[in-house]
């Protein structure tokens, strides 16, 4: 289920908004240390964290769902952020060399026409980092941030998710140890809980960030036959869109006509 715009800023506002913004941020900056050049996205509600790539990218811009909501971002100068379909990004194809998703996957309803135009307009070297709320932390148990809603995943789980949508996890890394409270006194020594989480107990951070690249092949599952029309499609995502060609017409033998190639034997009787 979708929160609304106001509640992910209203969480941002907070103390403790304010604490995981900064913490998230630098983490970020670690993994994607130079974007000059780059164009960077955000998907989802990830405005708090793209102002460390602001000035140094080409380009920085944010979409957000239109079951969500838009607010203005950034709040200053001219706007950065639309409202969109996250089915039908209003971006071409290989256009983004940075995709940022954040409170997206965990609350998206069908993630794999999702993580597929994430493919789509992912550019072929490009970058995705995925954050999403740890199945073994608390924060995914408690429902006072918006890391509370929607599903968490293991490192396994989103790792094997992404995999099954053509890309492949390259690195993982934890984040955010600092129990999610309202206590100020606590909040101010997030320092700590970072430094000692790190150190002590990894496997029980809040968030999980796992960046992948665009992969070109996709796994089959056990049993599937793969003829070289099936490999030639999975390589192509929406080609029906792309060339004009009626659903359900690369079924019936228009797809090698359009990419030059005729049946090989594999896809004979």
């Amino acid at each position: 289920m979708r929160l609304d715009v106001t509640e992910f800023r209203a969480f941002y506002d907070s103390p403790l908004g304010a604490v995981t913004r900064r913490l998230m941020r630098r983490r970020l900056k670690e993994l994607w240390p130079d974007v000059r050049g780059k164009s960077v996205l955000g998907l989802g509600y990830a405005t708090p964290y793209l102002r460390p790539f602001r000035g140094e990218a080409e380009r920085v811009i944010a979409l957000m769902c239109g079951a969500q909501g838009v607010t203005r971002w950034p709040r200053r100068g001219p706007a950065a952020v639309a409202l969109s379909e996250e089915t039908a990004l209003p971006l071409a194809d290989d256009s983004i060399d940075r995709i940022l998703l954040v409170h997206e996957l965990e609350l998206a309803t069908d993630l794999r026409p999702l993580l597929r135009e994430i493919w789509r307009v992912l550019a072929p070297e490009g970058r995705v980092i995925a954050v999403v709320p740890n199945r073994r932390g608390i924060w995914a148990r408690l429902d006072m941030t918006p890391f509370g809603a929607g599903r968490p995943f293991s490192l396994p789980q989103i790792e094997q998710t992404l995999r099954g949508a053509m890309f492949e996890p390259l690195r993982s890394h934890p984040a955010l140890y600092l129990p999610p409270t309202k206590r100020r006194f606590l909040i101010r020594t997030a320092p700590f809980w970072e430094k000692m989480g790190s150190r002590w107990w990894p496997s029980f951070s809040g968030l999980l960030l796992v960046e992948a690249t665009k992969s070109l092949y996709a796994l089959t599952p056990p049993g599937e036959r793969v003829t070289a029309r099936a490999k030639a499609k999975a390589m192509i995502p929406s080609l029906e869109r792309r060339v004009g060609l009626a659903p359900g017409e690369l079924e019936h033998g228009l797809f090698a006509e359009e990419i030059g190639e005729t049946p090989c034997a594999a896809d004979r009787p």
